[in-house]
């Protein structure tokens, strides 16, 4: 059976496979926040001919299901069918980083004080040729050579030894040695015939819970060439790390969680490098940044006594990997660093948001926050550090909203309600963009307007005849934040709960944080907020919701997806490496799931803002009027 694309593209489709299956395949990606379980309705598909069989209508209305729109994950084809895939749909990488964003990196690493070393380097030699009077042996003669040029401490794998005698001579003795570096002795990862000095690029990945990100680097000037990200296909094992855990422990899906995440990888660096026209041995090194679960299912370890009491994972500091080990579909031999983790639920991406945040160097208390699925809150300077972790949930990336999705084009990202007319106002991000969903910051601000314009209650209620705009829906009560062509985008009740306990939970986490270590607000100069959403987050708005601590503005700082940023600055210097190696051993982990104070923190603040409104006096006032 055969698909065809109204593009014109005809693919294979193989008995039993779904029409997401085939398209994956044949390298076209559709977006897919629930990894194929049908339940997030964001792989629309339009049947133009042909019979199908549709396993899930979940999602999808009356009136699409009518124009002949299905979920691709769930529909099966019976014959050859055509098919139209929305625009949309269509998983793509996100285009070039503008130059300012580039400039902004280099410019961070410039600040740092270090210099470009990145941790994978290339040296080429000129090995003078043997004779009758020089007789050493290959091996030797290149070891002879490391020596004169004072790179003797180079460990030489067994695996090089087989083609060796051919690499050495095909390019009259002119070879490139890619190696690594480690703090003993450096290791020799590829060897080139002739001068492949360049190109050299490097990859840094964050893997999140819910979403993935990849930077392709230029190792030569840290320049940032492109970005690519995904939906984390594991979300069809679970939304949240314990989830995937079961999945992994008590399902024996531990390879299948391994193959998801590695899948993804390998696709986002593969639209990288055609984009680019890169050839796989010009990608000298990888560096991943993840939570600790999630890094445990990249490298393949067992996680399972993660979420047992004492809670302790396989190891905190890794290994060095190799692409081959892991299947990566780069150079088998090419270098992969994970970022070190501190404990089972404070990962790498919080060490690489810290060292990215510099408040590891830092006098003043400050608060580093990354808001994602999982709320990691760390409280410290450059004397002591102490963090936490509160699971907040998917949401603010948009899982488990009906029309939640990623801060990217077409999403709502602000939302301002007339007080009078209760009509909203909404930007979406993108030039001339239509709005096809809500982002998290759209999500906080619309639930606080509605929370100010008397829509909602303290607890998240709708309060049902105040507005037109508010109706029953499929999943409840629902409010109509925009009506367009693309149909309406709405938050129903169940999502608003959702919000709500997520906000709960990231406040409790400041909350309890600060009084383990004797401390308030008032005593806090700086908070750092980290988060793929937080680009077009409101402060006062999330102060509004009561997420964020009521502080005076200018305190907050918004430095956006700091796990990728620390993996870039990672990749290019071994000075930053080994900081990072450090603030992993200096910081210490408080474990809130045993805490009473959170719990009680907690149910305080499944209200809006809180119960203790008198931790809000502005917002206390603007309830007044």
């Amino acid at each position: 059976m055969n698909i065809t694309l109204t593009s014109g593209k005809t693919i294979a489709a193989a008995p039993g496979r779904s029409v997401l299956e085939a398209l994956n395949e044949a390298e076209i990606y559709l977006t897919s926040s629930c990894g194929g379980k049908g339940t997030c309705g964001k792989c629309k598909i339009i049947i133009r001919s042909g019979r199908v069989e549709s396993k899930s209508k979940m999602k999808l209305s009356q009136e699409e299901l009518d124009k002949g729109y299905a979920l691709a994950c769930r529909t099966f084809p019976s014959e050859d069918i055509l098919i139209e895939i929305p625009k949309e749909s269509m998983l793509t990488v996100e285009g070039k980083i503008a130059t300012g964003k580039s400039k902004d990196l280099q410019e961070l690493l410039r600040s740092t004080g270090a210099e470009i070393e990145p941790i994978a380097d290339r040296t080429v030699l000129d090995l003078p040729p043997p004779s009758l009077d020089d007789n050493i042996s290959d091996l030797e003669r290149l070891k002879r050579e490391l020596l004169t040029k004072r790179l003797g401490c180079l460990r030489v794998p067994f695996r090089f030894l087989a083609n060796l005698a051919k690499t050495v001579r095909k390019e009259n003795w002119k070879i490139t040695l890619c190696t690594v570096h480690s703090e003993d002795c450096d290791e020799i990862t590829n060897i080139f015939p002739g001068d492949k000095k360049t190109p050299r690029y490097g990859i840094a990945v964050d893997i999140g819970t819910t979403t993935i990100v990849v930077y392709l680097v230029d190792l030569s000037n840290g320049e940032l060439v492109d970005v690519a990200s995904i939906y984390n296909s594991q979300i069809r094992f679970g939304d949240d790390v314990i989830t995937r855990i079961v999945n992994a422990t008590e399902h024996n899906e531990l390879k299948n969680l391994h193959k998801a995440v590695i899948s993804d990888i390998n696709i986002l660096v593969s639209l990288l490098r055609k984009s680019h026209h890169i050839g796989v041995d010009s990608i000298d090194c990888l560096v991943v940044a993840g939570n600790t679960t999630m890094t445990h299912f990249f490298l393949g370890l067992d996680p399972s006594s993660i979420r047992e009491e004492p809670y302790i994972p396989t190891a905190n500091i890794f290994p060095l990997a190799y692409a081959g080990e892991l299947g990566i579909r780069l150079n088998p031999n090419m270098p992969v660093y994970s970022f070190p983790c501190v404990a089972s639920y404070m990962g790498g991406d919080i060490v690489s948001g810290v060292l990215a945040a510099g408040m590891h160097k830092k006098e003043e208390l400050s608060i580093f926050i990354d808001i994602g699925t999982n709320g990691e809150i760390v409280i410290g300077n450059r004397e002591w550090m102490v963090s936490a972790a509160c699971s907040a949930g998917p949401c603010f990336e948009g899982s488990g909203i009906k029309h939640g999705m990623r801060a990217t084009d077409g999403a709502i990202e602000y939302v301002k309600i007339d007080r009078q007319t209760l009509e909203p106002e909404i930007k979406v991000i993108g030039e001339n963009a239509l709005p096809m969903g809500i982002c998290g910051s759209g999500m906080i601000d619309a639930v606080s307007e509605m929370f100010l314009s008397g829509i909602l209650d303290q607890k998240g209620r709708l309060r049902k005849g105040v507005s037109s705009r508010i109706r029953e829906g499929e999943d409840g009560p629902e409010f109509v934040v925009c009506s367009g062509d693309g149909g309406d985008i709405v938050l129903t009740e169940p999502d608003i709960e959702n919000i709500i306990r997520a906000k709960a939970a990231i406040y409790a986490g400041f909350s309890t944080l600060l009084k383990e270590v004797g401390f308030t607000f008032d005593d806090v100069h700086r908070v750092y907020i980290a988060g793929g959403f937080g680009k077009f987050l409101d402060i006062e708005k999330a102060v509004i919701l009561g997420m964020l601590p009521e502080l005076p503005k200018e305190r907050f700082e918004y430095l956006g997806n700091t796990s990728i940023t620390g993996a870039y600055l990672c990749i290019l210097s071994r000075r930053l490496r080994a900081e990072a190696e450090d603030i992993s051993r200096k910081m210490a982990y408080i474990e809130l799931s045993v805490s009473h104070s959170f719990m009680d923190e907690y149910v305080s603040g499944l209200f809006i803002p809180h119960t203790n409104i008198n931790a809000f006096p502005h917002v206390k006032e603007l309830m007044k009027k």
